[in-house]
C-alpha cells in the first residue's frame, strides 16, 4: 500500500504528533510537498501532504485560517504538516479550530525534524509500494502463465479472479459467454452481452469502464486480438479500482489472452484450407475422399445429417461466420465455414445450435444491403451437390422477396404465386393479357373475368357461367373470342397454364405522375 498519514505518525525517525483529524489518518499521501505561498492550491493535484512554517501566512487570523484551510480541504490535500520553533512556537489556534472544524488532519513537526526527511520518507514508501506492486505483478504473470499452459484460458481466468479478489469472463465476439470465474459470476458476466458488442465495433486494443446502479461492482472490458476487429473481450469486476499489482495483472492476462487469441486464429485459418478442401470434394462428388481429408476435424460432422447454407452480403464475410462458429463452439459441434467470394458456404448440423443461431439472427441496422441466406434440405455427403442447388434456389428467392432466410424445404410446403411477383413474370403476364384487357376495356365484353371463371372451374361450362351469371352459350362465344384474340388454342394444356399463371400475377404498377 502507498504510505498513509499514520504511517508517517509512526515513523520513528520523524516524531510527528497529530493536532487534528485523527480519524482521517487512513488517507494515502501521494507525495510531500512544501509550499510557503499564501495561496498553494493551484500547484496542488490532490493527496499530498503539505508541509509549511507559515512564514506568509497570519496564521492568528480566525477568518483567513478559514479560507486557507477550505482551500486546501477542497484541492484534495490530505494532511497539513506545521513546523513549531521556527516563525511560531507552537501551532496558533486559529488554525488548530480551522482544521479541526474542516476535518484536515494536522501534524505538528518539530524543530530537530527537517521538512526534507519528511520527503525523503514518503518517496521511500512510495518506492517501496510500487516495488511491491511490480514484484507481485512479476508473480502474477508467472502464475497466470502457468495456469495458461496447464489449463488454458479457464485457468488464467480462474487466476486472475483470485489476483483481483474478483471475477473475470471471456467472450467470443458475439458477446457471448466463453468461461467465467469463480462459477457465481456468471449472472453478472452475461448482463454484460451488448456492453462487449459495442466494444467490439472499436478497434483493438479497446477498453471501457461499466458501473451504474445495475452493476454490484466495478467493470472493466478488454478487447482482445490484433486483427482489424476484435476477436473476443475480457471482463474484470472489482469492488473498486485497480490497484498497480493488480493493473499488472490484467495486461498479463490481456497479453497471454492475445497470444492464444492469434494462435487460435492460425490454427482457423489452417482447418478452413482443410474445410475447403473437404467442401470442393463433396461438391465433386468424391464423398469418399472428402472423408479421408475431414478426419476427426469435420468427420463427426459428416456422419450425421446436415444443411448446406449460402449467405450473400455484408454479414456473410464479417459477422456471420463469427456468429456461427460460437454457436457451435459453446455447443461443441463441428461446423464447415467456408468463404467464396462474396458468399460464404456452410456445412452446419441439422437442428444444431449454429441452425438455431442463423434463424435467430436479427439483419444489422447499418446493413445496406441486407444480408440473405439460402438453406437446403438436409443432406448427407452423397448428396452435397443437389442440397448446393437447393440452397442456391433458396438464396434466390431469399433475395427476390428481401427475406433473411429461405428454407428449401418452405419452398415446395409453400405457394408458387408469391414467386409470380418477378418482373420478369410480370412483363410476361402483362404481355400475354395486354389484348384481352384492351377488348374489355372499349366495353365489349368481360372476356378477362370470364377466362379466369372458365380456368378455375376447369372448363365446365355450366360452372363457370353459373358463376359469372350468363348463359353457357354466351361463355362459348365469349371464350372463342379470347382464342381469336390471342392465335391460341384453349385445348391446349400449356396454354391454360400460361393464362392461369398470367391470371394469378400481380398486375403491373401504374406509372408514376
Amino acid at each position: 500500500m502507498p504510505p498513509t498519514l499514520a504511517s508517517l505518525v509512526h515513523h520513528s525517525a520523524l516524531r510527528l504528533t497529530v493536532r487534528a483529524g485523527q480519524d482521517r489518518l487512513e488517507a494515502p499521501v501521494r507525495w510531500a510537498h512544501v509550499s510557503e505561498l499564501a495561496d498553494p492550491v493551484p500547484y496542488m493535484e490532490g493527496g499530498e501532504l503539505l508541509l509549511i512554517t507559515a512564514l506568509t501566512l497570519d496564521a492568528e487570523d480566525p477568518e483567513a485560517m478559514t479560507r486557507y484551510v477550505r482551500r486546501l480541504v477542497g484541492a484534495g490535500v490530505v494532511g497539513l504538516g506545521f513546523a513549531v520553533g521556527v516563525n511560531y512556537d507552537e501551532i496558533p489556534g486559529a488554525l488548530l479550530d480551522a482544521a479541526e472544524r474542516e476535518g484536515l488532519p494536522l501534524l505538528e513537526v518539530p524543530r530537530r525534524t527537517p521538512f526534507l526527511a519528511i520527503t525523503k520518507a514518503v518517496s521511500a514508501a512510495i518506492a517501496a509500494d510500487q516495488y511491491r506492486a511490480v514484484t507481485a505483478g512479476f508473480a502474477a504473470q508467472r502464475e497466470l502463465t502457468r495456469q495458461t499452459l496447464s489449463d488454458g484460458p479457464e485457468g488464467l481466468l480462474g487466476a486472475l479472479a483470485a489476483q483481483l479478489d474478483g471475477w473475470a469472463a471471456l467472450y467470443d465476439a458475439s458477446g457471448a459467454v466463453v468461461a467465467v470465474a469463480p462459477p457465481w459470476a456468471g449472472r453478472r458476466a452475461a448482463r454484460l452481452t451488448a456492453d462487449v458488442r459495442r466494444l467490439r465495433d472499436r478497434p483493438p486494443p479497446a477498453s471501457a469502464v461499466v458501473g451504474g446502479p445495475e452493476h454490484e461492482d466495478r467493470v472493466e472490458l478488454h478487447s482482445l486480438g490484433t486483427g482489424r476487429r476484435p476477436r473476443s473481450a475480457l471482463a474484470v469486476g472489482t469492488a473498486g479500482p485497480l490497484g498497480t499489482a493488480e493493473r499488472y495483472a490484467v495486461h498479463s492476462a490481456i497479453a497471454l489472452l492475445t497470444l492464444t487469441t492469434e494462435r487460435s486464429r492460425s490454427l482457423r485459418a489452417a482447418e478452413q484450407r482443410i474445410g475447403t478442401a473437404v467442401l470442393r470434394m463433396l461438391l465433386a462428388g468424391e464423398p469418399d475422399h472428402a472423408r479421408t481429408v475431414a478426419g476427426d476435424l469435420y468427420g463427426p460432422l459428416l456422419d450425421a445429417p446436415f444443411r448446406l447454407l449460402l449467405a450473400e452480403g455484408p454479414a456473410a464475410r464479417d459477422s456471420l461466420p463469427e456468429l456461427l462458429e460460437s454457436a457451435a463452439a459453446r455447443a461443441g459441434e463441428s461446423i464447415l465455414v467456408v468463404p467464396d467470394g462474396d458468399r460464404l458456404v456452410v456445412l452446419a448440423t441439422e437442428g444444431g445450435a449454429a441452425m438455431a443461431a442463423c434463424a435467430d439472427r436479427e439483419p444489422r441496422a447499418d446493413e445496406d444491403t441486407p444480408t440473405a441466406i439460402g438453406v437446403s434440405a438436409p443432406a448427407d455427403p452423397n448428396t452435397v451437390p443437389t442440397a448446393h442447388t437447393q440452397a442456391e434456389q433458396a438464396l434466390t428467392v431469399a433475395r427476390r422477396r428481401g427475406r433473411p432466410l429461405v428454407e428449401h424445404d418452405h419452398l415446395a410446403a409453400g405457394s408458387i404465386v408469391p414467386l409470380l411477383a418477378d418482373d420478369a413474370v410480370r412483363a410476361f403476364s402483362d404481355g400475354l393479357l395486354r389484348a384481352l384487357r384492351e377488348h374489355d376495356a372499349t366495353g365489349r365484353g368481360d372476356l378477362v373475368a370470364s377466362l379466369r371463371a372458365w380456368l378455375s372451374h376447369h372448363g365446365q361450362w355450366d360452372a363457370a357461367a353459373a358463376d359469372l351469371g350468363v348463359h353457357r352459350h354466351t361463355l362459348r362465344y365469349r371464350m372463342r373470342r379470347v382464342e381469336e384474340i390471342l392465335t391460341r388454342s384453349l385445348d391446349d394444356p400449356d396454354v391454360r397454364m400460361e393464362l392461369w399463371l398470367a391470371l394469378k400475377s400481380p398486375p403491373p404498377e401504374p406509372p408514376h405522375p
